[in-house]
């Protein structure tokens, strides 16, 4: 696969991961985020997984990693804030963060 092939894909998995968070959040939080939001948190959520370690830490017995949703969706408050993108609580991003993870176990399981 080129280069070309690999962000065309990686586009289309961000754009589906966009269009189910945003299809699994609560009402109000879908009126609440931009689509423009949603991918800037996607890319902040990638960049916390990376930069905390966390991809390298050792599954359990079944295979699975333990994530702080709670601290995943603080980084995603302060980073946006940060950055002005927005201040956002990180109880709303936690519904964003919950999403991303629903989405990434559904991609696991295909």
């Amino acid at each position: 696969m080129n280069i070309d092939e690999e962000l065309m894909l990686d586009a289309q998995e961000d754009a589906a991961a966009v269009g189910f968070i945003k299809n699994n959040l609560p009402q109000e939080l879908q009126e609440m985020f931009t689509e423009e939001q949603l991918y800037y948190f996607l890319d902040v959520i990638i960049e916390y997984y990376t930069e905390s370690g966390i991809l390298d830490a050792q599954p359990d017995k079944e295979g699975y990693i333990d994530i702080d949703e709670e601290a995943v969706a603080k980084y995603v408050a302060k980073k946006a804030n940060k950055e002005g993108m927005g201040v956002f609580s990180p109880n709303d991003l936690l519904f964003v963060v919950q999403a991303h993870m629903d989405f990434e176990e559904g991609q696991e399981e295909v």
